[in-house]
């Protein structure tokens, strides 16, 4: 039990860390704290999330694509993700695939003025 609590406490701080790091838009960072954030918990949404947007901002949107595809599917009602997710397969030339989440995201939170954005650069 001991064990576990700290390996909780160890991933709390190194998944803070990152978003920190994020913040104060250093990337590169960010992505190293936060993949050894998912290495301890690989089941956490959150942490795949954080780690793509850090990937993404980093310049790595193949990398962070399957970062977001992870979160999408841990949890699927997660509307930012499903928007990240456009907006990356945007980036790798997947656009077909980026309308549709993009929409998905729209479904879920109607109104969002940067997922309205993207699904009118996305639609033809």
């Amino acid at each position: 039990m001991n064990d576990r609590i700290r390996s909780d406490a160890d991933v709390y701080a190194l998944f803070e860390r990152g978003r920190s790091m994020l913040q104060r838009v250093h990337p590169h960072q960010a992505a190293l704290l936060l993949a050894k954030a998912k290495l301890l918990e690989p089941e956490k949404a959150s942490i795949r999330e954080e780690l793509g947007r850090a990937l993404f901002m980093a310049g790595r949107p193949t990398r962070a694509r399957r970062e977001f595809t992870k979160a999408v599917h841990i949890n699927p009602a997660d509307d930012y993700a499903h928007f990240a997710l456009a907006v990356a397969c945007e980036r790798t030339g997947q656009r077909t695939r980026a309308l549709a989440h993009v929409k998905l995201a729209l479904a879920m939170r109607p109104g969002v003025a940067d997922y309205e954005q993207v699904r009118g650069r996305l639609s033809p």
